[in-house]
């Protein structure tokens, strides 16, 4: 062992040997455990690392090579009422590990207590663990990523696509079996050519970082499906890799990148850095626990007990300078080694407090501002935590986006056929400028979503009242119980054709309400195909059908996939639906660039506003009124949009606006009559708006200049090819 280096953190292959670094403030001695193979049951070498400098021990060895595993011993006093928990007969991962070897295996010998004992974890547990733990392994990072770059595509223009690397390819008959449910799965042409043929931007995965196995849930045979227990803020979870290797599956990890920036798409890696897999008091230790439970985790007034904003037992203490450093280190990781695209942060809130109140000039915002590369990729919040004055929607700062629950409240009231909604709607509709303009942040920064993994998907909106979440063994009091749907007259599966033909109207309802509003579109994976979890809205232990995709696809799904390419399309092709501003409601160019109609076509007032039996609300987007310029500061402009949504349960007569002589509206969508033609209508005349339904029209120019304009293109394509047109 020389004597290495401090920095950087963890362990780094140099070329000629590698490089060990662990922070700890309270140790006396840390060894590191070399281990031969993933079922080694003891180490097979014991080094003390020597050197310390600046609370970090650290040590080289030259004849270390990549694949490596390896461990910590650290020692120092084991006082749970003082906040330490050093255990050194326990075999603890490096934090900063880049792949790991092996996971759990759970055994009472992975807690550093005794497990049982009347004065459970104030007792010491001196048994060996090394036969359970996981392992950490050497990684050679090198790999040629040839001319890959970020995509950059701007927030405006994104789409982005929740999904689960396992749950999404599983049962897809176009993919290879053994690839199936893996990273590498994602670079195959058939899960390539849907994302394309969708037309997304963005692919945002539910954790990947390396998480543990809920030991609860496996006494009763289910998993952590989710994922939202990492403690391996640094390794690609392997379990989906096809790779049998560590190094294998960080390369497996890379190679879905590199093929998805290919495609034209950015990945944003969904993260938990709020809490780890530790657990309470009670919890197990592998990692943190182990190291420096003092300085890695938020303690209560009593140490021996955490400060948990989370609910899952503890929370990371963002007021310490080494947690930071863990935070930033693996972010950066991931955008220079990994060249993700952004991150969408796990119960945001908990990361924002400094003491008890979220603070939005908390550290963790400050440093990422001011990080030449973090400050550039995507930032995304899930704004509430579970502690007090944790819902945060609309109080993050500049450079974030947020995922808007008010959004998903205020559409999902309005389908159901709540009262007193045209408001909310039309200002959810419009940006949610009351949330997000007050902070200088612009319509971009609200992440819309109607559906996400964390509810019912949106098949099992239109088709329950009620959760059913039987099988996840909690007696059904997991899961939200406030989900604002409706199963349309039946709870569940049903053969009348009337309530089916109206679930799969409200499904295009939410996705085209979605589609046409301002801000970032979010869909879950599967519900473009209307995937169903039977009523579960919370199978986060459900690692099977419930919750794999099912791509055989009948005439109802495959017709709701193609309404949804549609509207993805519709939308990519219209500035005036992805405006960078907000709308400032006045005349620019001779119109208003928004107005906001009452089904006799005129402006609504104050009283259709809040009258409480209004559900109908027409919505006309000027398309040259949307004063904003592009890259080389030419004016934008766009078609003049005319959506019209009716709430209510019968048809609505409404009232065209006539904006000038002669002018026609060209429908697009119509969500009662997907199926139907383009057909045009002639200003001023009364469309059959039926109940519940979404229409889009496009405004037409005056018959004269569109013959005016035919007669040019046929004059120029005789001249040019010699043919009379």
């Amino acid at each position: 062992m020389w004597p290495g280096d401090p920095y950087p953190l963890g362990a780094t292959w140099t070329g000629v040997g590698v490089n060990f670094a662990l922070f700890s403030a309270h140790a006396t001695k840390v060894e590191l455990c070399l281990f031969d193979s993933a079922e080694a049951t003891r180490e097979t070498a014991r080094i003390v690392l020597s050197e310390h400098t600046d609370m970090i021990w650290h040590g080289f060895l030259p004849d270390a090579r990549p694949n490596q595993l390896y461990g910590y011993r650290v020692h120092g006093p084991y006082d749970p009422h003082a906040g330490h928990r050093f255990n050194p007969h326990k075999v603890v991962m490096d934090p900063y590990a880049k792949s790991v070897a092996r996971t759990i295996h759970w055994s009472d010998e992975l807690f550093g207590y005794r497990v049982g004992h009347p004065d459970s974890d104030l007792t010491l547990d001196e048994r060996d663990n090394a036969a359970f733990v996981p392992l950490a392994a050497v990684v050679d990072p090198a790999f040629t990523w040839g001319d890959d770059r970020p995509r950059r595509t701007p927030w405006h223009n994104t789409v982005i696509y929740e999904m689960h690397v396992r749950g999404f390819s599983l049962r897809h008959p176009g993919i290879p079996d053994h690839l199936r449910g893996t990273y590498e799965a994602l670079t195959t042409e058939p899960a390539l050519e849907h994302f394309k043929k969708l037309g997304i931007t963005a692919v945002e995965l539910m954790p990947v970082h390396h998480h543990a196995p809920d030991q609860r849930l496996e006494q009763h045979r289910l998993t952590n499906y989710w994922g939202y227990n990492s403690f391996g803020y640094f390794a690609p979870e392997r379990r989906f890799a096809a790779s049998r290797t560590p190094a294998g599956a960080v390369r497996e990890f890379k190679r879905m990148v590199r093929a998805l920036h290919a495609a034209g798409l950015e990945v944003i890696l969904d993260v938990v850095y709020n809490h780890t897999a530790e657990g309470n008091h009670l919890g197990p230790m592998l990692s943190l626990k182990g190291i420096d439970n003092a300085s890695y985790y938020r303690l209560a007034d009593n140490p021996r007990y955490y400060t948990d904003f989370t609910g899952c037992g503890n929370t990371l203490n963002m007021q310490s300078p080494q947690v930071l450093q863990l935070i930033m280190d693996s972010l950066r990781y991931w955008v220079l080694e990994m060249h993700v695209d952004g991150f969408r942060f796990d119960l945001a809130s908990a990361l924002a407090r400094e003491l008890f109140d979220v603070d939005r000039l908390a550290a963790f915002f400050d440093i990422i501002h001011q990080d030449p590369v973090l400050s550039q990729v995507k930032l995304i919040a899930e704004p509430w935590d579970l502690g007090q004055g944790g819902y945060q929607v609309g109080n993050f700062p500049v450079l974030w986006t947020e995922w808007n629950g008010k959004y998903r409240d205020a559409v999902r009231s309005f389908w159901r056929g709540d009262g007193s909604m045209v408001s909310e709607l039309a200002t959810r509709l419009s940006g949610s400028n009351d949330l997000y303009a007050h902070s200088g942040r612009q319509p971009y920064a609200s992440i819309n979503f109607v559906t996400s993994h964390d509810g019912f998907t949106l098949h099992d909106l239109v088709s329950y009242n009620d959760k059913h979440n039987e099988h996840n063994g909690e007696q059904c009091r997991d899961g939200e119980n406030h989900n604002l749907s409706s199963n349309c007259g039946v709870e569940g599966p049903t053969d009348d054709l009337e309530i089916h033909a109206l679930r799969e109207r409200q499904k295009r309802n939410f996705l085209a309400t979605l589609l046409l509003s301002q801000g970032v579109p979010m869909i879950s994976h599967g519900d473009e195909m209307g995937r169903t979890q039977l009523g579960n809205n919370n199978a986060y232990c459900q690692d099977n059908a419930l919750t794999w995709i099912d791509w055989n696809l009948d005439a109802d799904k495959r017709a709701l996939l193609e309404f949804t390419t549609k509207l993805v399309h519709f939308r990519r092709a219209q500035p005036t639906l992805r405006r960078r501003r907000y709308f400032q409601g006045r005349n620019i160019r001779g119109g208003k660039d928004v107005a906001w109609l009452a089904p006799e076509g005129r402006e609504m007032d104050d009283a259709a506003w809040h009258a409480r039996f209004a559900r109908t609300l027409g919505m006309l987007l000027s398309g040259s009124a949307i004063e904003e310029v592009n890259e080389r500061g030419d004016p934008i402009t766009g078609d003049t949009l005319l959506v019209l949504l009716n709430g209510h349960t019968d048809m609505m007569p409404f009232t065209l606006p006539s904006l000038e002589p002669d002018q026609q509206w060209q429908r697009i969508v119509d969500t009662f009559d997907p199926h139907g033609i383009e057909r045009t209508y002639k200003a001023g005349g009364r469309y059959p708006l039926q109940g519940r339904s979404v229409v889009v029209f496009k405004i037409l120019a005056p018959l004269a200049e569109r013959r005016r304009m035919t007669d040019l293109i046929g004059a120029s394509l005789e001249q040019s090819t010699g043919v009379e047109t």
